[in-house]
């Protein structure tokens, strides 16, 4: 199958983890900031063919991971409202709140739709004059084109009837909040390809030059994440602190342009709070002036909405690559996908969900 088999191809995995053998001397860490990384990497067991030197670190790259939990809180009670017809990507639906969930609200009969883009909601709102409908405006910069083009349809349609609940978040300020901590063991990163294919990545060489830290811009494939691997240790071996581009095939160093001017037009860059970690100064975007009306915290009073993380959690330990999931002492126990205590063990791309579906090893430990 074209950009799967070619890139998944045994032979030229080994090839590359022989080379990454061969040129590593001494112990390094890594993190792959993405999470859809991390599941190619514990599901095709990437992590097992490195040198025991090399050591893999999960970072903050789950959007529905970092979404925080007040933020859930406000979706509840925005969707718990009769006139509400509440939309939001499927992933979003069993992230647990401080009492219950998107699904559960469904489940008690709340309006909640699962829609597979933005779009689809603005469509909605107009076919619903007398309902609002709101969509849940969640990720990075991969997912905020989609979601400011939605909101620009809505203003260009004189739509009044929808509104965006938005907690999106940006790559570049959680690198240099993990590198400036003190607990960071980080040495290298291996940075989000489809990120960069929005925003490019001319960001990142003054984070590289400054923390001294080399930044590969990595795919999702095995054969990706192995060279990314091996161009991150060869850097890191040679003392080089540069940004390069595995992910030639998809990504240029501009990005695109025409969804940046999107971005920009329809968002604006804010601090924002990350599930598990905290505020990051500049780290997200919410709704410019111009599309205020838009804004589902102020149309529904949520934005005062407060909550306490569960203290038994450590997905802030496992999001900044300090901590393996298998080191809560509630995974696999308290802590299951069917009954979960935060994101990273309900969302597709958490590590604790990846660690429970492929690190079966780990689960008989606990």
């Amino acid at each position: 199958m074209k950009y799967l088999d070619e890139y998944r191809d045994p032979k030229l995995a080994q090839q590359l983890s022989r080379q990454i053998h061969k040129i590593t001397t001494r112990p390094w860490v890594i993190m792959e900031v993405c999470g859809g990384q991390t599941h190619a990497i514990v599901k095709y067991g990437i992590d097992t063919v490195l040198p025991r030197s090399i050591e893999l670190v999960h970072g903050p790259g789950c959007p529905v991971c970092v979404t925080p939990l007040e933020m859930i809180d406000r979706a509840l009670a925005i969707a718990s409202q009769k006139n509400v017809i509440f939309c939001s990507f499927g992933d979003m639906l069993r992230v647990p709140g401080s009492k219950l969930d998107l699904l559960s609200l469904k489940a008690h009969g709340s309006d909640v739709r699962i829609l597979y883009s933005p779009l689809d909601a603005v469509k909605t709102a107009a076919e619903n004059p007398d309902k609002e409908v709101v969509f849940f405006a969640v990720g990075f910069e991969t997912t905020a084109p989609a979601n400011a083009m939605a909101a620009y349809q809505a203003k260009q349609s004189g739509l009044k009837n929808f509104s965006l609940l938005v907690s999106h978040v940006l790559v570049p300020p959680a690198i240099e909040s993990i590198l400036s901590s003190k607990s960071n063991r980080v040495q290298g990163f291996l940075a989000a390809g489809h990120v960069c294919t929005v925003m490019g990545y001319t960001e990142y060489p003054p984070i590289a030059a400054k923390y001294k830290v080399p930044i590969i811009v990595t795919g999702f494939e095995p054969l990706d994440i192995l060279q990314g691997i091996a161009m991150c240790v060869a850097q890191l071996e040679e003392g080089r602190f540069e940004v390069e581009n595995q992910y030639a095939r998809c990504v240029n160093q501009e990005g695109n342009r025409h969804a940046q001017d999107l971005i920009s037009k329809v968002f604006c860059v804010i601090p924002r709070k990350w599930r598990g970690i905290g505020e990051i100064p500049q780290s997200g975007l919410g709704l410019t002036t111009e599309f205020k009306e838009y804004d589902a915290e102020l149309k529904f009073n949520v934005d005062e909405v407060q909550t306490r993380e569960s203290d038994q959690c450590i997905s802030g330990l496992v999001l900044q690559g300090v901590k393996k999931p298998f080191e809560c002492s509630a995974f696999g126990l308290k802590c299951r996908p069917e009954q979960p205590l935060g994101a990273t063990m309900v969302s597709s791309e958490g590590a604790c969900s990846a660690y429970f579906k492929y690190k079966r090893e780990y689960l008989c430990t606990h």
